[in-house]
C-alpha cells in the first residue's frame, strides 16, 4: 500500500467505530472516519465466527489486495475499518473487490464523488 498505513492500535479502531459512519452489504461492513492527516489508514477485522485462522487470514489478504489495487481511487485523510460478515468465508476475490468499491461509492470516499 503506497499511500496508506495499516491500522494497528485499538484506540484507532475504537475511534472509527464510535465516531465514524458505517456502511454495509452482504460480505462486509465498512466504517469510515476522517482522521485529519494526509494519508489513509486501513484496518481489517474478522471475528472467529467467520471461520478458522486460514479463512480469516484469507479474507484479510483479499481485502488488502483489492484496496491496494484501487488505492488511488480513494480520497485521502481517512480511517477505514473493514469488518467481515459470516458469509464472507465463501466469498471470492471478485466478491470482496466489488463489495469494497460499492461501499466506497456509498460512503462517497472515492475521488470525484464515486458511484
Amino acid at each position: 500500500m503506497l499511500f496508506s498505513d495499516s491500522m494497528k492500535k485499538t484506540n484507532d479502531f475504537r475511534n472509527c467505530y464510535e465516531k465514524g459512519k458505517s456502511f454495509a452489504n452482504k460480505f462486509i461492513v465498512m466504517y469510515v472516519w476522517e482522521n485529519g492527516t494526509s494519508c489513509n489508514k486501513l484496518g481489517i477485522s474478522c471475528s472467529k465466527k467467520v471461520g478458522n485462522s486460514v479463512v480469516r487470514h484469507r479474507f484479510a489478504r483479499l481485502v488488502r489486495e483489492s484496496y491496494r489495487l484501487h488505492e488511488d481511487m480513494f480520497n485521502s485523510g481517512l480511517d477505514i475499518v473493514v469488518v467481515a460478515r459470516a458469509c464472507a468465508q465463501d466469498a471470492t476475490y471478485f466478491d470482496i473487490e466489488e463489495s469494497l468499491l460499492s461501499l466506497a461509492g456509498k460512503a462517497r470516499i472515492r475521488k470525484n464523488g464515486g458511484v
